[in-house]
Protein backbone atom coordinates (compact mmCIF):
# COMPACT_ATOMS: atom_id res chain seq x y z
CA UNK A 1 0.00 0.00 0.00
CA UNK A 2 2.80 2.41 0.82
CA UNK A 3 4.39 1.77 -2.56
CA UNK A 4 1.19 2.61 -4.43
CA UNK A 5 0.57 6.05 -2.82
CA UNK A 6 2.64 9.00 -4.10
CA UNK A 7 2.49 12.61 -2.89
CA UNK A 8 3.37 15.37 -5.36
CA UNK A 9 4.14 18.79 -3.83
CA UNK A 10 2.56 21.99 -5.04
CA UNK A 11 4.60 23.60 -7.85
CA UNK A 12 5.93 20.28 -9.16
CA UNK A 13 4.77 17.66 -11.68
CA UNK A 14 5.57 13.97 -11.37
CA UNK A 15 6.64 11.89 -14.41
CA UNK A 16 5.74 8.18 -14.38
CA UNK A 17 7.43 5.54 -16.53
CA UNK A 18 6.71 1.85 -17.14
CA UNK A 19 9.81 -0.27 -17.70
CA UNK A 20 11.70 2.91 -18.59
CA UNK A 21 9.11 4.23 -21.05
CA UNK A 22 7.06 7.38 -20.43
CA UNK A 23 3.56 6.55 -19.20
CA UNK A 24 1.86 9.58 -17.67
CA UNK A 25 2.19 12.63 -15.37
CA UNK A 26 1.09 13.14 -11.77
CA UNK A 27 -0.37 16.48 -10.67
CA UNK A 28 0.17 17.99 -7.20
CA UNK A 29 -1.57 16.09 -4.37
CA UNK A 30 -2.10 12.42 -3.60
CA UNK A 31 -1.57 10.06 -6.54
CA UNK A 32 -1.48 6.26 -6.96
CA UNK A 33 0.66 4.02 -9.14
CA UNK A 34 0.92 0.33 -9.85
CA UNK A 35 3.56 -1.17 -7.61
CA UNK A 36 6.66 -2.58 -9.29
CA UNK A 37 5.36 -1.81 -12.80
CA UNK A 38 5.08 2.01 -12.62
CA UNK A 39 8.01 4.07 -11.39
CA UNK A 40 8.18 7.77 -10.45
CA UNK A 41 10.93 8.79 -12.87
CA UNK A 42 11.38 12.43 -11.75
CA UNK A 43 9.70 15.42 -10.20
CA UNK A 44 9.78 18.58 -12.36
CA UNK A 45 9.44 22.03 -10.79
CA UNK A 46 7.19 24.43 -12.70
CA UNK A 47 8.23 27.39 -10.53
CA UNK A 48 10.38 30.27 -11.80
CA UNK A 49 14.14 29.75 -11.66
CA UNK A 50 16.91 32.34 -11.74
CA UNK A 51 20.60 32.23 -12.51
CA UNK A 52 23.33 34.87 -12.63
CA UNK A 53 25.60 35.13 -15.66
CA UNK A 54 29.00 36.75 -16.20
CA UNK A 55 30.56 36.75 -19.67
CA UNK A 56 32.52 38.83 -22.16
CA UNK A 57 31.78 40.09 -25.68
CA UNK A 58 33.73 42.03 -28.31
CA UNK A 59 32.35 44.98 -30.30
CA UNK A 60 32.91 45.65 -33.99
CA UNK A 61 35.66 48.14 -33.09
CA UNK A 62 37.46 45.49 -30.98
CA UNK A 63 36.47 46.74 -27.53
CA UNK A 64 35.94 44.19 -24.75
CA UNK A 65 32.56 44.41 -23.03
CA UNK A 66 31.88 42.64 -19.73
CA UNK A 67 28.32 41.68 -18.83
CA UNK A 68 26.70 40.74 -15.54
CA UNK A 69 23.16 39.49 -16.05
CA UNK A 70 20.31 37.77 -14.25
CA UNK A 71 18.29 35.16 -16.12
CA UNK A 72 14.73 34.25 -15.09
CA UNK A 73 13.10 31.22 -16.76
CA UNK A 74 10.47 28.54 -16.09
CA UNK A 75 8.70 25.54 -17.54
CA UNK A 76 6.46 26.83 -20.33
CA UNK A 77 3.22 25.18 -19.11
CA UNK A 78 1.79 22.00 -17.54
CA UNK A 79 0.81 20.31 -20.78
CA UNK A 80 1.87 16.68 -21.05
CA UNK A 81 4.03 17.26 -24.14
CA UNK A 82 5.83 20.14 -22.45
CA UNK A 83 6.54 18.03 -19.36
CA UNK A 84 7.84 15.18 -21.57
CA UNK A 85 10.30 17.57 -23.28
CA UNK A 86 11.52 18.92 -19.94
CA UNK A 87 11.94 15.42 -18.51
CA UNK A 88 13.75 13.77 -21.39
CA UNK A 89 15.56 16.45 -23.48
CA UNK A 90 18.55 16.67 -21.14
CA UNK A 91 20.30 14.17 -18.93
CA UNK A 92 20.10 16.42 -15.90
CA UNK A 93 19.62 20.04 -14.82
CA UNK A 94 23.34 20.79 -15.07
CA UNK A 95 23.39 20.04 -18.79
CA UNK A 96 20.20 22.07 -19.27
CA UNK A 97 21.75 25.05 -17.46
CA UNK A 98 24.93 24.82 -19.50
CA UNK A 99 23.03 24.80 -22.79
CA UNK A 100 20.75 27.64 -21.69
CA UNK A 101 23.59 29.89 -20.53
CA UNK A 102 25.75 29.25 -23.58
CA UNK A 103 22.82 29.94 -25.92
CA UNK A 104 22.09 33.29 -24.28
CA UNK A 105 25.76 34.28 -24.19
CA UNK A 106 26.14 33.42 -27.88
CA UNK A 107 23.09 35.47 -28.82
CA UNK A 108 24.38 38.53 -26.93
CA UNK A 109 27.89 38.18 -28.36
CA UNK A 110 26.50 37.98 -31.89
CA UNK A 111 24.48 41.16 -31.35
CA UNK A 112 27.32 43.12 -29.70
CA UNK A 113 29.75 42.11 -32.46
CA UNK A 114 27.75 44.26 -34.90
CA UNK A 115 27.76 47.38 -32.69
CA UNK A 116 30.32 49.98 -31.78
CA UNK A 117 31.64 50.35 -28.25
CA UNK A 118 30.05 53.80 -27.87
CA UNK A 119 26.60 52.38 -28.74
CA UNK A 120 26.49 49.39 -26.40
CA UNK A 121 25.49 51.27 -23.25
CA UNK A 122 22.40 52.79 -24.86
CA UNK A 123 21.31 49.48 -26.43
CA UNK A 124 20.56 47.62 -23.19
CA UNK A 125 16.87 47.23 -24.02
CA UNK A 126 17.63 46.27 -27.64
CA UNK A 127 20.00 43.54 -26.46
CA UNK A 128 17.33 42.00 -24.20
CA UNK A 129 14.71 42.08 -26.97
CA UNK A 130 17.18 40.53 -29.42
CA UNK A 131 17.94 37.64 -27.04
CA UNK A 132 14.27 36.91 -26.44
CA UNK A 133 13.52 36.90 -30.17
CA UNK A 134 16.45 34.59 -30.86
CA UNK A 135 16.04 31.94 -28.18
CA UNK A 136 12.30 31.82 -27.49
CA UNK A 137 11.80 29.22 -30.23
CA UNK A 138 14.79 27.17 -29.00
CA UNK A 139 13.59 27.17 -25.39
CA UNK A 140 10.08 26.26 -26.49
CA UNK A 141 11.50 23.08 -28.03
CA UNK A 142 13.06 22.27 -24.66
CA UNK A 143 9.82 23.00 -22.82
CA UNK A 144 11.02 26.24 -21.20
CA UNK A 145 10.19 29.94 -21.51
CA UNK A 146 12.48 32.92 -20.90
CA UNK A 147 10.66 35.15 -18.41
CA UNK A 148 13.18 37.96 -18.15
CA UNK A 149 16.78 38.90 -18.81
CA UNK A 150 18.28 41.80 -16.85
CA UNK A 151 21.65 43.26 -17.77
CA UNK A 152 22.69 44.51 -14.35
CA UNK A 153 26.16 45.73 -15.27
CA UNK A 154 27.95 46.58 -18.52
CA UNK A 155 31.62 47.56 -18.22
CA UNK A 156 34.68 47.94 -20.45
CA UNK A 157 38.43 47.70 -20.04
CA UNK A 158 39.91 50.24 -17.61
CA UNK A 159 41.51 52.28 -20.39
CA UNK A 160 38.19 52.61 -22.21
CA UNK A 161 36.37 53.51 -19.00
CA UNK A 162 38.88 56.32 -18.33
CA UNK A 163 38.55 57.64 -21.88
CA UNK A 164 34.75 57.58 -21.60
CA UNK A 165 34.98 59.51 -18.31
CA UNK A 166 37.21 62.09 -19.99
CA UNK A 167 34.76 62.44 -22.87
CA UNK A 168 31.88 62.98 -20.43
CA UNK A 169 33.93 65.48 -18.42
CA UNK A 170 34.89 67.37 -21.59
CA UNK A 171 31.27 67.46 -22.72
CA UNK A 172 30.20 68.81 -19.34
CA UNK A 173 32.90 71.50 -19.44
CA UNK A 174 31.85 72.45 -22.96
CA UNK A 175 28.20 72.68 -21.94
CA UNK A 176 29.14 74.76 -18.89
CA UNK A 177 31.23 77.12 -21.04
CA UNK A 178 28.38 77.49 -23.54
CA UNK A 179 25.92 78.21 -20.74
CA UNK A 180 28.28 80.75 -19.19
CA UNK A 181 28.77 82.42 -22.59
CA UNK A 182 25.03 82.61 -23.14
CA UNK A 183 24.54 84.09 -19.66
CA UNK A 184 27.29 86.68 -20.29
CA UNK A 185 25.77 87.56 -23.67
CA UNK A 186 22.34 88.03 -22.10
CA UNK A 187 23.83 90.17 -19.32
CA UNK A 188 25.72 92.41 -21.75
CA UNK A 189 22.68 92.65 -24.04
CA UNK A 190 20.47 93.71 -21.14
CA UNK A 191 23.10 96.21 -19.97
CA UNK A 192 23.35 97.69 -23.48
CA UNK A 193 19.56 97.94 -23.71
CA UNK A 194 19.43 99.62 -20.29
CA UNK A 195 22.17 102.08 -21.29
CA UNK A 196 20.39 102.86 -24.55
CA UNK A 197 17.13 103.45 -22.71
CA UNK A 198 18.94 105.69 -20.22
CA UNK A 199 20.44 107.74 -23.08
CA UNK A 200 17.02 108.07 -24.71
CA UNK A 201 15.46 109.18 -21.42
CA UNK A 202 18.27 111.68 -20.78
CA UNK A 203 17.99 113.05 -24.34
CA UNK A 204 14.22 113.42 -24.01
CA UNK A 205 14.64 115.13 -20.63
CA UNK A 206 17.24 117.53 -22.08
CA UNK A 207 14.96 118.28 -25.02
CA UNK A 208 12.07 119.08 -22.70
CA UNK A 209 14.37 121.15 -20.44
CA UNK A 210 15.64 123.14 -23.42
CA UNK A 211 12.10 123.69 -24.59
CA UNK A 212 11.08 124.90 -21.14
CA UNK A 213 14.13 127.16 -20.92
CA UNK A 214 13.27 128.67 -24.32
CA UNK A 215 9.69 129.19 -23.26
CA UNK A 216 10.91 130.82 -20.05
CA UNK A 217 13.20 133.20 -21.96
CA UNK A 218 10.39 134.06 -24.36
CA UNK A 219 8.01 134.77 -21.48
CA UNK A 220 10.68 136.85 -19.77
CA UNK A 221 11.23 138.91 -22.88
CA UNK A 222 7.48 139.31 -23.35
CA UNK A 223 7.04 140.53 -19.79
CA UNK A 224 10.02 142.90 -20.14
CA UNK A 225 8.53 144.34 -23.34
CA UNK A 226 5.16 144.82 -21.65
CA UNK A 227 6.80 146.54 -18.70
CA UNK A 228 8.83 148.82 -20.92
CA UNK A 229 5.69 149.73 -22.95
CA UNK A 230 3.76 150.66 -19.83
CA UNK A 231 6.71 152.65 -18.43
CA UNK A 232 7.19 154.50 -21.72
CA UNK A 233 3.50 155.47 -21.90
CA UNK A 234 3.55 156.76 -18.32
CA UNK A 235 6.70 158.80 -18.99
CA UNK A 236 5.13 160.27 -22.15
CA UNK A 237 2.09 161.33 -20.15
CA UNK A 238 4.48 162.95 -17.63
CA UNK A 239 6.37 164.72 -20.49
CA UNK A 240 9.59 162.84 -19.63
CA UNK A 241 12.21 161.52 -22.01
CA UNK A 242 11.69 157.76 -22.53
CA UNK A 243 15.41 157.23 -23.20
CA UNK A 244 15.84 157.19 -19.44
CA UNK A 245 14.33 153.67 -19.51
CA UNK A 246 17.09 152.47 -21.81
CA UNK A 247 19.69 154.11 -19.62
CA UNK A 248 18.24 152.40 -16.55
CA UNK A 249 18.33 149.03 -18.32
CA UNK A 250 21.94 149.65 -19.28
CA UNK A 251 22.91 150.41 -15.67
CA UNK A 252 20.96 147.35 -14.45
CA UNK A 253 22.85 145.21 -16.95
CA UNK A 254 26.19 146.55 -15.65
CA UNK A 255 25.06 145.81 -12.11
CA UNK A 256 24.13 142.26 -13.12
CA UNK A 257 27.54 141.75 -14.73
CA UNK A 258 29.32 142.90 -11.62
CA UNK A 259 27.26 140.67 -9.31
CA UNK A 260 27.39 137.45 -11.34
CA UNK A 261 30.63 137.69 -13.32
CA UNK A 262 33.59 135.56 -12.24
CA UNK A 263 36.06 138.22 -13.30
CA UNK A 264 37.46 140.99 -11.12
CA UNK A 265 37.44 143.91 -13.61
CA UNK A 266 34.76 145.37 -15.95
CA UNK A 267 36.10 147.74 -18.60
CA UNK A 268 33.67 150.64 -19.45
CA UNK A 269 34.17 153.76 -21.51
CA UNK A 270 33.05 156.40 -18.97
CA UNK A 271 33.97 159.53 -20.98
CA UNK A 272 31.32 162.19 -21.70
CA UNK A 273 31.55 161.63 -25.45
CA UNK A 274 31.11 157.94 -25.06
CA UNK A 275 28.15 158.33 -22.75
CA UNK A 276 26.58 160.81 -25.18
CA UNK A 277 27.17 158.41 -28.08
CA UNK A 278 25.60 155.55 -26.13
CA UNK A 279 22.59 157.67 -25.22
CA UNK A 280 22.06 158.66 -28.88
CA UNK A 281 22.16 155.01 -29.94
CA UNK A 282 19.70 154.04 -27.25
CA UNK A 283 17.39 156.91 -28.19
CA UNK A 284 17.53 155.96 -31.84
CA UNK A 285 16.64 152.37 -30.95
CA UNK A 286 13.77 153.64 -28.85
CA UNK A 287 12.58 155.84 -31.71
CA UNK A 288 12.76 152.94 -34.15
CA UNK A 289 10.73 150.81 -31.75
CA UNK A 290 8.05 153.54 -31.48
CA UNK A 291 7.80 153.83 -35.27
CA UNK A 292 7.31 150.07 -35.64
CA UNK A 293 4.64 150.17 -32.97
CA UNK A 294 2.78 153.00 -34.77
CA UNK A 295 2.85 151.06 -38.04
CA UNK A 296 1.24 148.10 -36.36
Amino acid sequence: MFSTAVTIKQGTIGVVTVFGKYKRIMLPGLNFKLPIIEQLYTRISIQNRSVELEFQAVTIDQANVYFKAMLLYSVMDQNEETIKNVAFKFIDDRNLMQALVRTIEGSIRAFVATKRQSDVLILRKDIVEHVKDQIDAILEGWGYHLQDLQLNDITFDEVIMKSMSQVVASSNLKAAAENEGQALLITKTKAAEAEGNAIKIAAEAERQASQLRGQGVALFREEVAKGMTVAAKEMQHANMDTSVILFTMWTEAIKHFSENSKGNVIFLDGSADSMQHTMKEMMSLNLLSDQQSNKK
